[in-house]
């Protein structure tokens, strides 16, 4: 089953669904058709209970994502209404990435640069293979860096770091990236697709009420105190308890067995 269009790619694979970057000709940079197929992706992704976790990765060998297709823009964003229509679409996609509510990780192979950086902050786990490389290049290209992105990159790295990359621009190797905590494991580049599939299918073994549960409170965390929807992670944390899959845990370790999760 294929979702999206030609150059964003939906596709599922037992319980993973794949979100495939796939413009690797320009190192999966991201023109407005992406971006507005990316909300419709994770919809499908959303409403499938099949679907565990959802991967976002780039084609080919070179590139994560490398940012807005700048090719686009004398067609995209070449006047005010057009901008908006732009920012608009990107915005509603950045939305629905940092609003999944499965987890979801981040494949990383190549450069994963500007925007690129961006969408794998949205994904709950980032692995790259040890060729990867990482950046945010706006002061070196006069761009005003948002707030959202800014808290974003603080809120995984701290304020240190995040001054670092953001007044540097500097490129951080995988084993640097490693050690700040940009990503959570590195690995070869022939590992990194067999990584990736045995942690998305660790997550997708488990409780899918518990794991969407511990999104949602990690999630109300990073939001200032006053701003938290408290109320919503309990409901999420009864639901869990109330469910038959509670049962079939208790149920499977007094057997020693593997739980059979079905998410309900």
């Amino acid at each position: 089953m294929d979702l999206g269009v030609e150059k964003l790619v939906g596709r599922k694979d037992g319980a993973i669904g794949w979100m495939i970057f796939n413009n690797p000709e320009r190192r999966n940079a991201v023109s407005l058709d992406m971006w507005r197929a990316i909300p419709d992706v994770l919809a499908a992704f959303e409403a499938d209970p099949d679907v565990r976790v959802v991967v976002f990765t780039g084609a080919g060998e070179r590139a994560f994502v490398s940012g807005a297709d700048i090719s686009q823009f004398e067609a995209e964003r070449n006047d005010a209404s057009a901008e908006a229509r732009y920012s608009s679409a990107s915005a509603a996609a950045n939305v629905a990435m940092a609003g999944l509510s499965k987890p979801s990780i981040a494949m990383i192979r190549g450069y994963c640069i500007g925007g690129g950086l961006a969408v794998a902050l949205t994904c709950d786990i980032r692995i790259c293979e040890d060729g990867s490389r990482f950046a945010i290049p706006a002061a070196r290209l006069g761009l005003g860096y948002g707030f959202g992105g800014i808290k974003a990159l603080i809120d995984l790295v701290g304020p240190a770091i995040a001054k670092e990359i953001l007044f540097t621009a500097r490129q951080f190797d995988a084993e640097e990236a490693l050690r700040v905590g940009l990503v959570n494991r590195v690995t070869s580049k022939d590992n990194l697709e067999p990584l990736v599939r045995e942690y998305a299918a660790m997550i997708g073994a488990n409780a899918p009420l518990t794991v969407r549960a511990a999104k949602m409170a990690a999630r109300e965390a990073l939001r200032d105190p006053d701003k938290r929807r408290l109320a919503e992670v309990e409901a999420a944390v009864a639901a869990c308890f109330d469910s038959a899959d509670f049962k079939e845990g208790r149920t499977a370790f007094m057997e020693k067995r593997a739980p059979v999760f079905r998410g309900a």
